[in-house]
C-alpha cells in the first residue's frame, strides 16, 4: 500500500471537510462536517501509524499470493460493528418496553433504530460481505485482488460511509423516509465506494487464472450489481444547497412508497439473501470438507432467484393506495420465490450427505446448518405472509419483527459466524481457534437468544393483531390503541431478554476471535465428547 499517497488524500479531505464545515448553511450539516473532519483526521494518524495485522513471522503482505491484509482488517471490522450492532439492538428492545430509557434528542428510539438496523445490516453484514467475497473470489479464480490499493479504498471509505451514517442519524440528518436513508452527500460517497467495489471484484474475476467462474461468485456479483441499481435509484434526491443537509426525493406519494419497498425488500433479497449465499455456497462445502451436494441446483437456485426477488417489494404495500395489479403481481412472484429458496436450502443441508456426524463433532458446522435452517424458515414465513389475507393479521404488528429476525439473526447471523470461524484462524496462520468450547458456548447463546426473539414476537404480533380487529357487538373496536401497546410489554421485555443472550455470544466470539489473532490457545483437553469423535468397534 502507498500509504503517502493515501495519506495526503485523507488530510487533503480532511481540510475540505473543515471548510464546509465552515461555510455551512444550516447548524446540522456543520456538525456532519466537524464529524468527517475528525474521522479523516483519524484516518491520517491511522494510515502514517501503518498498523499490520500480519500473523507474526510472515513476510510482509505485499508479498503474500492473496491480498489477504485487507481481509483481516475487514474480518476486526466485522466483529466489532457486530457487537455495536447488537447493543443498540438490545438498548432500543429496553427502550420499548420502559419508555423512561428513551433520552431527547439524540439517544431516543426514533434516531437510535435506523443506528441498530444499519450497522447490523450495512455495517456487520457489508463488511462481512466484503472481506468473504475478496476472500472467496481470490482463491476460486487464483488470482490477487484487482486494483492494488483499491482494496483499501473500499474498506475504509465503506467504513468512513458507516460512520457518516450512524452519526446522521443520531443528529437527525436523514430522508425522513421508510428507511431513514442518509442524506445525499452520504449516498455519493457510498456509490463511489461501491462503484470501486465493483471494479476490484470483476476485476479479479476478469484476470482469473482458473476458467471456470465458480456459483459463489455469481451471488456475490448479483448482490453487487443489484445493490448498486437499488441504492442509486431510491436514493434519487436533489439537494437544496451543496452546503446543506436537506434534500428533495424526485418521487412522492404512492411512488415514492412503491420506490422505497421496491429498493427495501431487495435490500432483504440482494443484500441479506444473494450475498450470504455465496458465502454459504463457499464456507460450507469448506468446511465440511464435502463437494456441493448439486452444483446444477446451485446454478438453477441462482437464475431463478435474480429472476423472481426483484418483482417481490409491492407485497410491503398490500391494502394501501397501491394499485390492486401492483400488489397481486407482488403476492405471485412471493410465493414463487418459496421453490428457488428451499431449493438453495436443500442444497446446503445435503452437502453433509454421508458426513452428517460432523454437526456433533464440528461446531462451526452445527453454526452453519442451523443458519441454513433459519434460512428455510424464513424463507417459508415470508411467501406466507405476503398473502393478502395473512398479511391482513400480520402486517404493522411485531409479528414482522419477528420474522424480520429469525432471518437476520438466525440465517445472516449464523452464517456470519461460521465464515468468520473458519476464516480467523486461517488468515492469521494459527493451527485451530482459541477455544472450540466457546465456539459452542457462542452456538447455544445466539440460538437460544434467536428461538426467544422470534416466539415471542410471533405470538405477541397474533396477539396484537387480533386485538386490532376485535368489535363488539355495535360494531365498535373493543380495545383502544394505547391498551394493544400496554398489552405488549411482557413481550418487549422477553424480547431484550432474546437480544441479550444474542450479545452475549457476540462477544464470546469477539473474545474467542481477539485470543486467536493473539496466538493463543486455551487448553482444552477435557473437550467434551462433542468436539472428539470417539472410537468405535469395528462390525
Amino acid at each position: 500500500m502507498n500509504y503517502s499517497t493515501e495519506t495526503m488524500a485523507v488530510a487533503v479531505s480532511a481540510f475540505l471537510a473543515l471548510l464546509a464545515a465552515a461555510l455551512a448553511h444550516d447548524h446540522l450539516f456543520a456538525a456532519h462536517m466537524w464529524v468527517l473532519f475528525w474521522c479523516l483526521l483519524g484516518g491520517t494518524v491511522l494510515l502514517l501509524r501503518r498498523i499490520d495485522f500480519s500473523p507474526a513471522g510472515r513476510n510482509p503482505p505485499k508479498t503474500e499470493v492473496y491480498f489477504d491484509e485487507v481481509i483481516r482488517y475487514g474480518l476486526i471490522a466485522t466483529v466489532f460493528w457486530g457487537v455495536v450492532g447488537f447493543l443498540v439492538g438490545v438498548v432500543i428492545a429496553l427502550q420499548l418496553a420502559f419508555p423512561d430509557l428513551n433520552i431527547a434528542p439524540y439517544l431516543n428510539f426514533g434516531r437510535l433504530r435506523p443506528v441498530h438496523t444499519s450497522a447490523v445490516i450495512f455495517a456487520f453484514g457489508g463488511n462481512a460481505l466484503i472481506m468473504t467475497s475478496f476472500y472467496v473470489v481470490q482463491r476460486t479464480c487464483r488470482a490477487r485482488l484487482f486494483g492494488g490499493s483499491l482494496g483499501w479504498f473500499v474498506f475504509w471509505g465503506y467504513q468512513l460511509f458507516i460512520i457518516m451514517a450512524a452519526t446522521g442519524y443520531v443528529l437527525g440528518i436523514t430522508q425522513a423516509r421508510e428507511y431513514a436513508e442518509p442524506e445525499w452527500y452520504v449516498d455519493i460517497w457510498l456509490t463511489i465506494v461501491w462503484v470501486a467495489y465493483l471494479a476490484a471484484f470483476l476485476g479479479t474475476i476478469l484476470k482469473r487464472k482458473e476458467p471456470h467462474i465458480y456459483v459463489a461468485n455469481w451471488f456475490y456479483l448479483g448482490f453487487i450489481v443489484t445493490i448498486a441499481m437499488l441504492h442509486v435509484v431510491n436514493n434519487l434526491a436533489v439537494p437544496v444547497s451543496f452546503l446543506g443537509s436537506k434534500s428533495y426525493s424526485v418521487f412522492s406519494g404512492v411512488q415514492d412508497a412503491l420506490t422505497q419497498w421496491w429498493y427495501g425488500h431487495n435490500a432483504v433479497g440482494f443484500f441479506l439473501t444473494a450475498g450470504f449465499l455465496g458465502m454459504m455456497y463457499y464456507f460450507v462445502p469448506k468446511q465440511a470438507n464435502r463437494p456441493i451436494y448439486s452444483y446444477r441446483l446451485s446454478i438453477i437456485h441462482f437464475w431463478a432467484l435474480i429472476f423472481m426477488y426483484i418483482w417481490a417489494g409491492p407485497h410491503h404495500l398490500h391494502y394501501t393506495a397501491l394499485p390492486d395489479w401492483a400488489q397481486t403481481l407482488g403476492m405471485v412472484f412471493s410465493v414463487m420465490l418459496w421453490m428457488p429458496s428451499w431449493g438453495g436450502m436443500i442444497n446446503g443441508l445435503m452437502t453433509l450427505s454421508g458426513a452428517w456426524d460432523k454437526i456433533r463433532t464440528d461446531p462451526i458446522i452445527r453454526m452453519m446448518i442451523v443458519a441454513i435452517a433459519f434460512y428455510g424458515m424464513s424463507t417459508f414465513e415470508g411467501p406466507m405472509m405476503s398473502v393478502k389475507t395473512v398479511n391482513s393479521l400480520s402486517h404493522y404488528t411485531e409479528w414482522t419483527i419477528g420474522h424480520v429476525h429469525s432471518g437476520a439473526l438466525g440465517w445472516v447471523g449464523m452464517i456470519t459466524f461460521g465464515a468468520i470461524y473458519y476464516l480467523t484462524p486461517k488468515l492469521w496462520g494459527r493451527e485451530r481457534l482459541y477455544s472450540l468450547r466457546m465456539v459452542n458456548w457462542h452456538f447455544w447463546l445466539a440460538t437460544l437468544g434467536i428461538v426467544v426473539y422470534a416466539a415471542v414476537l410471533w405470538v405477541a404480533g397474533i396477539q396484537q393483531g387480533l386485538m386490532w380487529r376485535e368489535y363488539n357487538s355495535q360494531g365498535f373496536l373493543v380495545y383502544s390503541f394505547a391498551e394493544t401497546v400496554a398489552a405488549m410489554f411482557p413481550y418487549y421485555v422477553l424480547r431484550a431478554v432474546g437480544g441479550t443472550l444474542y450479545l452475549a455470544g457476540g462477544a464470546v466470539m469477539a473474545w474467542n476471535v481477539f485470543q486467536t489473532i493473539r496466538g493463543h490457545q486455551r487448553n482444552e483437553a477435557a473437550i467434551p465428547s462433542a468436539f472428539v469423535p470417539q472410537a468405535q468397534p469395528a462390525e
